[in-house]
């Protein structure tokens, strides 16, 4: 399997083409007065093309406005010609069903794609052949390789011994003879496990839900942060609940964990712990969003609310230039009895 100068560039899958009547993803490479021209980047990035008539389903304003060079997008795949390789695909044929399904699937592939090349690279291997022997076959026996190498996490063994490939050699009385022997050396075998383990060990998801609490009875502030303490109380070793104020009467539980049903669960139970705590003590806590998967951008968007309601209550400097004072609302003689005026 090894060469001297390994080629390291290789399509996705075994068919060398895709199908008509399939979701594909693509890159805009050019947009030209009729037809737009991409790159199929699971097929290693043989070109397409789509027509300006296949764009959208309404008429055409700007063809700016409906494609971008340097997009990444499904389309679907209108017209193979086999021999001369060129395939026509359409932006408006596919459906958000279809857009779903062709996402899906290229997340997976890309990364199954990107360990398998890792690994050719670092082992000085041809990454077609490692995916004639290794990748492919996959495919086959589970529907997509990202599958197996889900399995391979904790049960390398099973997945990988089972692959073989056949070797020709010569015997001792000079015949050519076909032997069968396992698809990957050892050394290449652990590097493949590590990488998979590596990229593809579960990574705990936040969830987050978003509450409004108030209690503006005496010590409300004091029974406030008893409702969050038993909020947070509720949660485990697995599931620690956290709850933060963003900027009152706004607070956030969060959660971290493999299991989404379980974190889900967790944070609901610290809701109805909190509800019953504020509740006792004649507060109200309105849940403003269920608990749901949060991700960067729920946490960025939290920090610059966060950020924000700090600056606003930051210290302001006034205008050292003004020659007057602001009192507010004036002085105010506590002595005088209230409606008596000098």
């Amino acid at each position: 399997m090894a060469t001297n100068t390994p080629n390291l560039e290789c399509r996705m899958y075994e068919a060398r083409l895709p199908e008509v009547d399939m979701a594909v993803m693509i890159q805009v490479n050019n947009i030209e007065e009729s037809v737009a021209y991409v790159s199929l980047l699971e097929y290693n990035n043989i070109e397409g093309m789509i027509p300006l008539s296949e764009l959208s389903r309404r008429r055409i304003r700007s063809v700016g406005s409906l494609i971008k060079v340097g997009r990444q997008e499904p389309v679907m795949v209108i017209r193979v010609d086999k021999e001369k390789g060129y395939i026509d695909l359409s932006k408006r044929r596919v459906d958000p069903e279809d857009i779903a399904t062709c996402e899906e699937r290229y997340n997976k592939s890309k990364l199954v794609h990107s360990i398998m090349r890792h690994v050719a690279e670092t082992m000085n291997l041809d990454l077609e052949d490692l995916y004639i022997h290794v990748g492919w076959p996959l495919y086959r026996r589970c529907g997509h390789a990202f599958e197996a190498f889900k399995l391979i996490v904790a049960d390398p063994d099973t997945i990988l011994d089972s692959l073989t490939r056949e070797v020709r050699e010569v015997g001792p009385d000079g015949q050519e003879v076909t032997k069968v022997v396992p698809a990957l050396t050892e050394e290449v075998k652990d590097a493949l496990i590590k990488n998979i383990r590596r990229r593809m060990t579960p990574q705990p998801m936040k969830i987050q839900a978003d509450i409004e609490m108030k209690c503006f009875q005496f010590d409300g502030v004091l029974h406030i942060k008893e409702a969050m303490r038993k909020a947070e109380a509720t949660g485990n070793d697995e599931c620690p609940v956290k709850m933060k104020l963003v900027a009152p009467p706004l607070y956030v539980l969060t959660t971290q964990t493999l299991d989404k049903e379980q974190g889900t669960k967790v944070l609901t139970d610290a809701i109805e712990a909190c509800t019953d705590a504020i509740d006792s003590h004649n507060g109200r806590l309105v849940v403003k969003v269920e608990p749901r998967v949060v991700g960067e951008r729920d946490d960025d968007a939290l920090a610059r609310i966060l950020a924000d309601h700090n600056k606003s209550n930051g210290e302001v400097n006034g205008d050292d230039g003004s020659e007057e004072e602001d009192t507010g609302m004036g002085e105010l003689d506590v002595d005088r009895p209230a409606g008596v005026h000098e």
